[in-house]
């Protein structure tokens, strides 16, 4: 292996284009090396754009590479298992986004497959790379907040386009599997493991047949979290709406930014201890712009070479496409629906 990870790009996808491909040419331990694109003219176009060295017209042609160690996944949701299984068969390592398949049966595989080939996986929520969730963690271990009680959480925009990839059922599209998975792995984050049981209230689009607003209440036994989401709410901006809170039995904690972050953007945790009032924070910490797509690709890259930093096993997401199949059971039954082990 070389001294930096060799990078290849499955697909020019607007998140692949305009996010992560740029930080794979910022990351110091990462080489942007190849892209791969069905639409070959396409896939040129994004290469010169951004000086990438090979171009292939076929996603098998980039996983027989010998020069490429690992491979970034950002195709529509229902292709993600497909790829992710056969770029780790073709001996690479794999940085999927989420959600990194569309059911639990298809992650179970890919932790098969994972020990099988030895390659490493993970899903791509980038969020998790921000160092806000690192202080948070810190906070929840000082004790300044008590035991974590309860876990809120709010995402939403505006995602009317009837090609957008969001609006189509069969291609994992709907509030719960887009902004959901986000909700729910922050939440487990935070408790560090599963909800036991779930419910969900959904209403779905006539026209589109996805769900366009998903509301859950996860109980994880001595406690609680509470969710909603939706693909035709909020601002039409070009960032989510995005409200996360914890809530301590002495204080509390709030992100006023907390997931993706579209473009750099400044925010602020802040805490209130047990002399706070209302909802004004007795500490405030505050975070200037970070590029946590580019934090997400140089900590993979660091991890792949050998360094000591975070990672976060795919066994994560195999617990957020149970608590998410759970929550649609639930939303047929009007029932509690308990979340598989």
């Amino acid at each position: 292996m070389s001294s930096t990870i060799r990078w290849g790009v499955l697909g020019a996808a607007a998140i692949a284009v305009g996010r992560t491909m740029p930080a794979l040419k910022e990351a110091p331990s990462a080489t942007l090396s190849a892209l791969a694109s069905r639409d070959l003219e396409k896939g040129r176009a994004a290469a010169q754009s951004l000086g990438i060295p090979k171009v292939y017209g076929s996603y098998d042609a980039l996983l027989t590479d010998p020069e490429i160690d690992a491979v970034y996944v950002p195709l529509p949701n229902q292709l993600h298992f497909e790829w992710s299984m056969r770029a780790m068969q073709a001996g690479k390592h794999v940085l999927c986004e989420k959600p990194l398949a569309i059911s639990s049966e298809q992650i179970r595989q890919l932790c098969a497959e994972r020990d099988r080939s030895g390659r490493h996986i993970e899903e791509g929520f980038a969020f998790r790379n921000h160092p806000q969730w690192a202080r948070l963690d810190e906070i929840i271990a000082s004790g300044v907040i008590g035991d974590v009680r309860s876990v809120h959480v709010t995402l939403a925009k505006q995602f009317l386009d009837p090609a957008d990839v969001r609006n189509d059922p069969a291609a994992g599209g709907g509030a719960l599997y887009d902004l959901g998975s986000y909700a729910i792995s922050a939440c487990n984050l935070v408790f560090k493991r599963p909800p036991r049981r779930v419910v969900a209230a959904l209403d779905r689009d006539p026209a589109f047949g996805i769900d366009r607003l998903t509301s859950g209440l996860l109980d994880y036994g001595d406690r609680h979290a509470m969710f909603t989401v939706g693909t035709q709410a909020g601002s039409d901006a070009w960032g989510t709406h995005q409200q996360f809170s914890v809530l301590g039995s002495q204080g509390w904690a709030r992100m006023n930014f907390g997931f993706a972050h579209a473009r750099p953007t400044a925010c602020q945790l802040e805490v209130g201890d047990a002399t706070s009032v209302g909802a004004f924070p007795t500490q405030t910490f505050a975070f200037e712009p970070v590029n946590h797509y580019l934090l997400q690709v140089e900590r993979f890259s660091r991890l792949l070479l050998g360094q000591s930093v975070p990672s976060w096993p795919i066994e994560d997401a195999l617990q957020t496409l149970r608590t998410v199949e759970a929550l649609f059971a639930s939303a047929r039954t009007d029932a509690w629906v308990a979340v598989a082990d």
